[in-house]
């Protein structure tokens, strides 16, 4: 079960999750292209009748497989971020979550949500991705970095928390207006 399913309050309901883009895979790919291009240098060389094409092209296969690794490596690291990563407005808090050895978690009450920003780079805007930053009163400041389609994640956590404030408003009005019974 996800960390916002286990940490609900009593009559708590999820109703907005975001997630992170898989654009973070990107990262993975550069080394990736690099290893191929030393790959395809390496069968180019190797197959020529030249004096130390051999110890060339092993050389050239060694820096392939170098780069393969690190490719790997970069995409298992975007996959854990993609798996335990997560971003959820239920009706009363704001609850992110991120991190699998080393977990880092916010959880912000709607009424002390105090702004939200969204970040974009240029290939973020074209893919659609970015960071979100969430501040609260007292200074609470928390990024989450990569989020999928962010400038809706915004405008979608702007409504609940106005939804929230206006429903607060009409308790606290109904509150006032009804008379105590003396008991």
């Amino acid at each position: 079960m996800s960390y916002v399913q286990d940490n609900l309050l009593p009559n708590e309901k999820v109703l907005f999750l975001a997630r992170v883009h898989p654009a973070i895979f990107l990262p993975s790919l550069i080394p990736f292209a690099a290893g191929i291009v030393f790959l395809v240098w390496a069968l180019k060389t190797g197959s020529q009748n030249i004096d130390g094409a051999a110890i060339l092209a092993g050389g050239l296969f060694i820096v392939f497989l170098f780069f393969v690794l690190c490719s790997i490596y970069l995409a298992i690291q975007a996959l854990i971020i993609i798996t335990t990563t997560e971003f959820a407005v239920t009706n009363r808090r704001v609850i992110a979550k991120r991190g699998f050895i080393r977990r880092h978690t916010l959880e912000i009450l709607l009424s002390k949500v105090e702004s939200m920003s969204v970040n974009q780079n240029i290939l973020g805007r074209i893919v659609n991705f970015g960071n979100v930053t969430i501040t609260g009163t007292g200074g609470t400041r928390e990024t989450f970095r990569a989020i999928k389609d962010p400038v809706s994640v915004r405008r979608v956590v702007n409504q609940i928390i106005e939804r929230y404030m206006q429903a607060y408003a009409e308790y606290q009005q109904q509150k006032v207006s009804t008379p105590k019974a003396n008991v």
